[in-house]
């Protein structure tokens, strides 16, 4: 029965349950607009570790992502951006921290990929860069020697151009921040919060939504992601 589906817990607590050392986790957001703080707030007062987090950047030192790097809680980062947080870079040039960067754009494709169910996809973004080249440092060594180097990508010629092949990303779960959620799951964002948040949402096994406002139901013309890829609210 439809009007039996209620995806709504109690709170954020109870959203994270099942997420362990070493799964790996989506957020969504841009810069600090729309990320789920509340969810990561949540995160940090578990003892999860050894996590992989996937997000355009990793918040600020002492919000957001930045507090569970803080902690040393995250051992591996996939994303497009260092800046703004100086405890992600000192991690990452000391030693302490495996980072895969990928552009913004492609990060975005490879999320929607993963929703969509299409394994990987070719993009010209990269094509001659050390990107697909491969020998972009992922991980330093404490004395700041390179200990791991990205491996070389796969490319192939399209028209006459060429193409680099990368692979779409599917989470174990992925945190959204949505401004209107309702039982059924169905999404609202608000102006520039939907940046990664509606493609978070659609890749993960498990996705959960932090919204500002929880509604008994959203008018289909005003959803923005059905709820049929979430999990929890």
């Amino acid at each position: 029965n439809f009007n039996m589906i209620d995806k709504r817990v109690k709170n954020a607590q109870e959203a994270i349950a099942g997420i362990k050392d070493g799964m790996t986790l989506m957020l969504g957001g841009f810069g600090l607009c729309g990320i789920p703080e509340k969810c990561i707030a949540a995160l940090v007062d578990s003892d999860v570790k050894e996590l992989t987090c996937i997000s355009n950047n990793a918040g600020v030192d002492d919000f957001g992502l930045g507090l569970l790097l803080k902690d040393h809680r995250i051992s591996r980062s996939i994303g497009s951006y260092l800046g703004t947080n100086k405890e992600y870079a000192r991690q990452y040039l000391e030693g302490e921290l495996t980072v895969e960067f990928t552009p913004q754009g492609t990060l975005a494709e490879r999320m929607r990929a993963g929703g969509a169910g299409i394994p990987a996809f070719y993009t010209k973004a990269g094509v001659g860069t050390p990107l697909a080249e491969g020998d972009i440092p992922t991980r330093y060594n404490p004395d700041g020697s390179i200990a791991q180097t990205s491996k070389p990508k796969e490319t192939r010629e399209f028209n006459g151009e060429l193409y680099v092949l990368e692979e779409a990303l599917t989470p174990d779960f992925a945190f959204v921040h949505a401004a209107r959620a309702d039982r059924y799951g169905n999404l609202a964002f608000a102006k520039t919060a939907q940046n990664f948040n509606p493609d978070a949402a659609r890749c993960a096994d498990i996705t959960i939504v932090q919204a500002e406002e929880l509604v008994e139901a959203i008018p289909p013309a005003e959803v923005d992601v059905p709820g049929i890829y979430v999990d929890r609210v």
